[in-house]
């Protein structure tokens, strides 16, 4: 049997835009998106610290370096700029190896910047 474990997680993100008309998505910079262990396209969580709202989605590599979380299309509808987000990633492992998953955590500032990775 194959469970759903969290793989990693991006804590407390600013939102720094939110674009309704955009297809659909999440955009998030390059460089959190490789310290979270997130590709581009992969499917992520979104978890609203403002209003509690849940929230799937797919992402898109940001410019490395901005700091960018912007939420498109209808997600807009859900997650504000400024908002505190948690982004999280899942994966999808034997019952029995589940143990040997260590989650990776990225903290980031109130300006998306990396202050640690547990």
């Amino acid at each position: 049997m194959y469970i759903t474990v969290m793989k990693s997680k991006i804590h407390r993100a600013v939102v720094t835009d939110a674009d309704l008309n955009y297809m659909g998505s999440i955009t998030i910079d390059e460089e959190l998106m490789e310290a979270a262990d997130i590709v581009e396209g992969e499917k992520v969580q979104i978890v609203n610290n403002n209003n509690g709202a849940r929230l799937e989605t797919y992402t898109i590599k940001g410019e490395r370096g901005s700091g960018i979380i912007c939420l498109n299309g209808a997600a807009a509808r859900l997650v504000q700029k400024e908002d505190i987000i948690i982004i999280i990633s899942y994966c999808h492992v034997e019952r029995e190896k589940a143990g040997e998953i260590t989650p990776r955590i990225v903290f980031v500032n109130n300006k998306n910047r990396i202050v640690e990775i547990k």
